[in-house]
């Protein structure tokens, strides 16, 4: 069932983001208390998934492809779709073959596993959707920089 509200954008820290109205989040289901949804903002589709906020409603995060996409601002009211994504979303993030092969050849697959799963699999998910061989073989030695402690450790946090 697709439901449709109007808000208005604004920003929680500095992420953009709305409320989602109860009377929709109250007709779909949580998963962990978190909600998978995919939409459309105006035209532009999207897949996202609703955050819960103690005593408040359920935010939407409008990252930054969704806002281009609408072509629309901060501080804007826009016109939100949303429907339950029900489609069992890609939770695996095969590590690949080159980078695999430079963390054994630097001794760093340890140091890589000992970072959060969650960082891992960001880490992985990235590489995997690089588009070019020169922007992952740039992007793998960045992370081979940032393991061996010559790279920014924002990018990494560990456990």
């Amino acid at each position: 069932m697709k439901f449709s509200f109007k808000a208005k954008i604004h920003i929680v820290g500095i992420n953009p983001c709305v409320k989602v109205p109860l009377r929709i989040t109250d007709k779909l289901e949580a998963t962990k208390g978190f909600i998978p949804v995919k939409g459309k903002i105006k035209n532009h589709f999207f897949q996202q998934t609703l955050c819960p906020v103690n005593g408040e409603e359920y935010r939407l995060y409008v990252n930054r492809p969704m806002l281009k996409g609408a072509d629309i601002k901060v501080g804007q009211t826009a016109t939100f779709i949303i429907e339950q994504d029900t489609l069992e979303r890609n939770k695996n993030h095969p590590m690949p073959g080159e980078f695999k092969k430079k963390l054994e050849e630097d001794k760093l697959l340890t140091a890589f596993q000992q970072l959060t799963p969650s960082r891992q699999k960001e880490i992985n998910r990235y590489l995997n959707n690089l588009k070019t061989e020169e922007s992952l073989h740039r992007n793998i030695d960045k992370m081979i920089n940032v393991l061996k402690g010559k790279g920014s450790s924002l990018l990494l946090r560990m456990k």
